[in-house]
């Protein structure tokens, strides 16, 4: 729809969101896709080291944690420092976790992210810094 003063006093150029939907279907699918790339490599949550996923959002990030079963210890949560920074979240917060010095050489981690258009990915890798 082309910008008039009639479709701006309708405020029909605002972005909309179902939040509960979103976070249904963001906690939902994180869960799915940690659960298929640790299923493919022979390996259960409990074996994780380190899981970091997209900050978006605290609630979502714990849902999904508490899915798995991941104690807090192994969550990276780094929301309330930088707020939600897009693509930058994910190596923000593995930054943090090598500054805390809660991730070391040969630890598995978990990345993932639930994005805009409903896009999701998980990468499982061992640390080698």
């Amino acid at each position: 729809m082309p910008a008039s003063r009639d479709t701006v006093d309708q405020r029909l150029h605002y972005v909309k969101q179902d939040g509960q939907a979103v976070f249904k279907f963001a906690v939902r699918k994180t869960e799915e896709i940690c659960r298929r790339v640790l299923e493919r490599n022979g390996l259960q949550p409990s074996d994780l080291d380190l899981f970091v996923s997209h900050q978006a959002n605290r609630r979502i990030i714990q849902a999904a944690a508490d899915r798995l079963a991941l104690p807090d210890s192994k969550v990276i949560i780094n929301l309330e420092r930088f707020g939600n920074t897009t693509a930058a979240t994910i190596p923000l917060a593995l930054a943090d976790a090598v500054q805390e010095r809660r991730i070391k050489r040969g630890d598995l981690v978990l990345l993932t992210s639930v994005g805009a258009g409903f896009t999701v990915g998980a990468v499982l890798l061992r640390w080698s810094l």
